[in-house]
Formats: structure tokens, sequence, C-alpha cells
């Protein structure tokens, strides 16, 4: 009975595959609404305000940095929880395909959380003047939470490293 309940613990993390495979699904979509974006802009990218064209590029920056994150996630994730990927040879292979652990992969998405924060505000600041103030103040406490957390995830898992 013990061996039965084991195995199929062991054998539930293939679960995850479908998971993982929907995140490849958002990362179409999000192809999809970034190349909506980008034939939006040419069009109108002569008449458009230097402000108004720098936060769409800010969008697209941050919609590439999303579509980071969830191939580091979906690969890395399969990888760490389900099985290894079975690469041929003489296919190009990410240079961090199989090094990266669950700690590394969690202060990886901190840090990408935290860029994108940081895009977000960097949009928030350039439209400043239709925010009001109050708004302002809620968006940087909330961006420190992010890089405050960040910093503290980082911090342990340096002093975790240290101990073993």
């Amino acid at each position: 009975m013990e061996r039965f309940i084991e195995n199929a613990m062991y054998a539930s993390r293939w679960l995850l595959a479908p998971i993982y495979f929907g995140l490849s699904l958002g990362l179409l979509v999000l192809a999809l609404k970034f190349f909506q974006e980008v034939f939006h802009i040419i069009p109108n990218v002569f008449s458009m305000a230097e402000a108004d064209l720098i936060l769409v590029i800010l969008s697209l920056i941050d919609m590439a940095l999303v579509g980071g994150l969830l191939v580091m996630v979906m690969i890395s994730g399969y990888e760490n929880f389900v099985s290894q990927l079975d690469i041929d040879d003489g296919k190009e292979k990410l240079s961090w395909l199989g090094k990266m652990d669950s700690g590394s992969l969690k202060m990886k998405v901190a840090a990408s959380i935290v860029a994108i924060s940081s895009i977000h505000l960097l949009k928030v600041f350039m439209n400043a003047e239709n925010i009001e103030p109050i708004y302002l103040k809620w968006y940087v406490i909330i961006h420190m939470a992010f890089v405050v957390s960040a910093f503290a995830m980082g911090y342990l898992d340096k002093l975790t490293k240290h101990v073993h």
C-alpha cells in the first residue's frame, strides 16, 4: 500500500505538464497582443507625440519581459518538477537549460517582477500630470514592496546557501 501511494504521488507530477503547456498558450496570446500593438503603432507613428510613443514602447518592453518570464517558468518548472527536456544534440539549447533549480528560478521571477514593476512605474511617471498624487504614492509603495521582497528573498537565499 505504501509503495502504491508513493508511486501515485510521484506520478502525479505529470499533472503539471498541461499547466506548463498552458503557459505556452499564454505566450502565444501575449505574442499576438504584442504584434497587434506594433501594427497599431506603425500607421500612427508620425502623428504620435513623443511621450505617447515612449509609453507604447515601454508597454512592448513590458510584454517582452513577461514573455521571457513565461518561458523561464514554463521550461524550468517543467524540468524541475516533471521531467528533463530531451533536446537533440544538433539543436540549439538555451545556456541555462538544466542549470536553474527552483531557488534560482524563484530569484529570476522576483527580479523579473521588479523589472516589470519598474517599467510600469516609469509609464506612470511619464503620465504623472494626469494621475492624482495619492495614486502615485501607492504605485511607488507597491513597487518598493516588490523591491524589498526580491532583496529579502535574495538575502535569505544567500544565507541558506552558506549554511550548506
